[in-house]
Formats: structure tokens, C-alpha cells, sequence
């Protein structure tokens, strides 16, 4: 397994990892996790299964779709092809509530627009385990996804995922999460991501501003006064979305990933 490993990494230069990626390939046809893989020692024979999933990866299908699953905050998610992969830079936004609400209760009502896997709401709900939350997506292939992981986790009933758009639900809640698509339509992207991950969930508009346009109209409705909306951005998008919530009258900051760039617009009712 410790030859066929190295192998497997060189033939995926695509990858920004393809050590780890050949590694977690050969755990998943072993059944097991990486770490039981690396502590049970590599030097066992090689499963029949690791070389077709090698070639899916080296045919550039990303990684989180042939093993099923990605890691996000505490939670492990189920991903598929018509989900967006969760991505740690999103996590930037669960920071940025748990920074908001540190020293209170935290938040009673979570609202989750443009959920995906459920991701942001679910990784929220194992933060404050007594909220309850809404997710909404207007993808059916993305909600079926939301809702299997929202019964994965315990959430079933805490978790309310429903299709629509960004007119929300009109009700008020605490906290307010999106990672909406933010991609300019003329930018181009790896090709695990563009050939493979659902562009609705990607593209914004000539400027990749265009989703953002329609819900800074939103938040105010939906946030309570003391309520937080945090909001993925682009690294080069800050000012032009913080500009679309102070125009609302909202009150923004924003806060930057673990690499430094601006990942997050934090929105707060005045």
C-alpha cells in the first residue's frame, strides 16, 4: 500500500494534495479512516478497489464526491454530485457567529439561506445545541441531500429544510447564514470544480455580485435587533457587498479566512 500510495499521488498533479488525496482513496476502499490507515501501518497488500477510485480522481472528480463525505466544523457531511462540496474557508463564517454570540446563550433561531449540503446550519446546530434552524435552497437534489445529513446528525427535528429562493420566510431569527454563488460568469475555475460541482450554486453574474444585490433587501426583515448575518464573500468583494448592507441600514465588518483574505461580511441590525 505505501508503493501504490506514492503512485496514486503521482499521477493526481492537479491536486493541491495528492498525498493526503491517495491516502484518504486508500482508506475509503479499505473502509476505514485515514488515521486507522496510517496506525495500522501501509505495508499490506493493496485492495482491488483503490485503482478505480484513483482513476476517477485522476479524471479529475473531486475527492469529497467518490468518498461521499466531507468533514466541516465538528460534523461530517454526505455530498454528491448537485450539492456544493463545503469548503473550510466557509467555516469563517461559524467562527464569526460564535465570536458574535460568545458570553450569551447564543442563538434560538437559525436561518440558512442557500443551504447546499446543510452545512452551515447543521455545523451551527452542533454549536448551540439548543437553536433550532431553517434551511432553504431552491435546488430538490440539494435539499434531499440537506435533509439526509440533517437525520445523519440528529437534526431531523431541530432542521427544517425547505425549497425557495432569497425571499426567505419572513420570520425573525438570531442568526442569519449564507454562502451564496459569488463566481463572476466569465471567471475561470479548476475544472474539479467547474466540470463537476452544480453552477447555480457558483455563478453570479457578470460581476459575481448579482445574488448579493437581492438579499441585502432581506436581511432586515428577517434579523432580530442584536441578530448577526454573516455572509461568504469573494477575497476581492468586500466593499462592494459591504456597501449593499449599509445601505440597508445594517451595521457591517469584515472578517478574513485563515489565509488572510477577506471570506466573511458580519451584518448586524442598529
Amino acid at each position: 500500500m505505501r508503493r501504490a500510495i506514492g503512485e496514486a499521488a503521482a499521477r493526481l498533479p492537479d491536486s493541491d494534495t495528492p498525498r493526503l488525496d491517495a491516502e484518504l482513496l486508500m482508506a475509503h476502499a479499505l473502509g476505514i479512516e485515514r488515521e486507522a490507515l496510517l496506525l495500522g501501518g501501509l505495508d499490506r497488500p493493496v485492495p482491488e478497489g483503490f485503482a478505480p477510485l484513483v482513476a476517477r480522481r485522476a479524471a479529475g472528480e473531486p475527492l469529497a464526491y467518490i468518498v461521499g463525505h466531507r468533514d466541516f466544523w465538528t460534523i461530517r457531511l454526505n455530498v454528491a454530485p448537485g450539492v456544493l462540496i463545503p469548503r473550510p474557508d466557509s467555516e469563517t463564517l461559524i467562527e464569526a457567529a460564535v465570536s458574535h454570540f460568545a458570553g450569551t446563550p447564543g442563538p434560538q433561531r437559525i436561518l440558512d439561506l442557500g443551504t447546499g449540503s446543510g452545512a452551515l446550519l447543521l455545523a451551527a446546530l452542533a454549536e448551540w445545541p439548543a437553536a433550532t434552524g431553517v434551511g432553504i435552497d431552491r435546488s430538490p437534489p440539494a435539499l434531499a441531500i440537506a435533509r439526509g445529513n440533517a437525520d445523519a446528525l440528529g437534526m431531523a427535528r431541530r432542521a427544517a429544510m425547505i425549497e425557495g429562493g432569497w425571499s426567505g420566510t419572513g420570520e425573525l431569527f438570531d442568526l442569519i447564514l449564507c454562502n451564496p454563488p459569488y463566481i463572476a460568469e466569465d471567471e475561470q475555475l479548476p475544472g474539479d470544480v467547474a466540470d463537476h460541482e452544480p453552477h447555480s450554486a457558483l455563478f453570479a453574474g457578470a460581476d459575481g455580485l448579482d445574488d448579493y444585490r437581492a438579499l441585502a433587501p432581506l436581511l432586515p426583515g428577517q434579523l432580530v435587533a442584536g441578530g448577526v448575518a454573516c455572509i461568504e464573500i469573494g477575497a476581492t468583494q468586500g466593499a462592494a457587498v459591504a456597501s449593499f448592507m449599509a445601505s440597508q441600514g445594517l451595521v457591517v465588518h469584515i472578517r478574513h479566512d485563515l489565509a488572510g483574505r477577506e471570506r466573511c461580511v458580519v451584518a448586524t441590525r442598529r
